[in-house]
């Protein structure tokens, strides 16, 4: 076993290949997870709602590309991460998450099995939220002990760019030649794009279809201009952090921080799925084994907080730490909030106690600066696409 020593942490926020071009459109900047990042470029809602009825071009550049190869690859990541990673096919993708070893979310993951070079030399590429990268690094290359395996940095090696919403497949197939009607959902194939070598990824953050594309960072500029004429027809535009929350909380989507931390296991979370108690490899055996078995069990006789979505009354907006009340009692608390543009109103998703999580319980409220403002209970997502 091999590993690249990780990088140390820069004082100052770090730019992306694309920070001129963010500059050029005048975005509004923010410090995010160490990176200079654009939170928009004019009105956040303008963008939301292009994503929903068009399309968005997103720079995910901060996000944390992590290469682990060689014959024991998949070995390690049985071992290293909850979900059985060695049943993962070449060319898919698998959601999944790092914990500790008492169970607490380090992380959560996508992972990709990229094609073999050589027989024998198998490849994943693991992305981590930026804010976590070097965390999952680290854990990562401490796990790979015993392994033949190589933990690599690859986070300089990468920009991300995603073009998301129902015009992108038609945005996309006018710069490439890849089969992308054959391309499934959580699926990833090498290709061109406008001449720029990519791997071609159908994942997203914005529960609508969409294309995530990993390139060398000196090709992310012709990229973004080559996707930025093929879908100005149609009506793409730039899209900042900021649209990217709403619309991953209106699709239900969990955010690291938020809806998922160490101190929540992927039981409490209501992601208990992820976890396969049954691999291939190590005899079964990952880190956090033990303790989320004792999850298990505690969530299928006791079942927890459940995460749940609250559409507003009125028109004032929760915040993540807001409680969440009922019958003059705390009842949960508010993991995410905002202003709804698809729903018109705000909405939030929720940790409440069980008793209060059936769509439709009545008399749930969430504390706000000291008033109680009237809230429905509704089953996640709050939005889904049309097939």
């Amino acid at each position: 076993m091999s590993h690249v020593p990780p990088s140390s942490t820069p004082s100052s926020p770090r730019l992306t290949a694309l920070d001129a071009v963010h500059r050029a459109l005048g975005a509004t900047m923010t410090d995010f997870a160490g990176w200079d990042m654009p939170l928009r470029y004019g009105s956040e809602r303008d963008e939301h709602n292009a994503v929903r009825t068009r399309a968005g071009l997103f720079d995910l550049s901060h996000m944390g590309e992590i290469t682990v190869s060689g014959p024991a690859a998949a070995q390690l990541l049985d071992y290293a991460l909850v979900g059985n990673i060695g049943s993962v096919a070449v060319g898919r993708a698998r959601y999944t998450m790092i914990c500790q070893e008492d169970g607490g979310i380090l992380d959560d993951l996508i992972v990709y099995r990229l094609a073999e070079d050589t027989p024998g030399a198998d490849t994943f590429m693991v992305v981590a939220n930026a804010s976590n990268a070097q965390t999952v690094l680290d854990a990562l290359t401490a796990r790979a002990a015993g392994f033949d395996a190589e933990v690599r940095d690859d986070r300089d090696a990468y920009a991300l760019l995603a073009v998301q919403g129902p015009e992108s497949p038609g945005i996309l197939k006018s710069l490439t030649d890849a089969d992308l009607d054959g391309l499934k959902y959580y699926a990833g194939l090498p290709g061109t794009v406008a001449g720029v070598p990519a791997l071609i990824a159908r994942t997203g953050y914005t529960g609508e279809d969409g294309f995530e594309l990993f390139v060398e960072p000196r090709y992310a500029e012709r990229l973004w201009q080559a996707l930025t004429e093929a879908g100005a027809g149609v009506g793409l535009v730039p899209c900042g952090l900021s649209c990217r929350d709403t619309l991953r909380l209106e699709a239900g989507m969990p955010l690291y921080g938020n809806e998922l931390t160490t101190g929540l296991t992927p039981f409490d979370a209501g992601l208990g799925r992820v976890v396969k108690f049954e691999k291939t490899s190590n005899d079964g055996d990952f880190v956090g084994r033990t303790a989320l078995a004792a999850a298990a069990e505690r969530a299928a006789s006791a079942p927890p907080r459940k995460l749940v979505g609250l559409v507003a009354e009125g028109r004032r907006v929760p915040r993540a730490g807001y409680q969440v009340v009922a019958g003059g009692a705390v009842v949960g608390e508010v993991t995410s909030g905002a202003p709804s543009p698809t729903l018109g109103k705000p909405i939030a998703m929720a940790y409440v106690d069980a008793s209060h999580a059936e769509p439709g319980t009545a008399g749930v409220g969430v504390d706000i600066r000291g008033s109680h403002e009237p809230y429905e209970v509704v089953a996640l997502p709050f939005y889904k696409r049309q097939k």
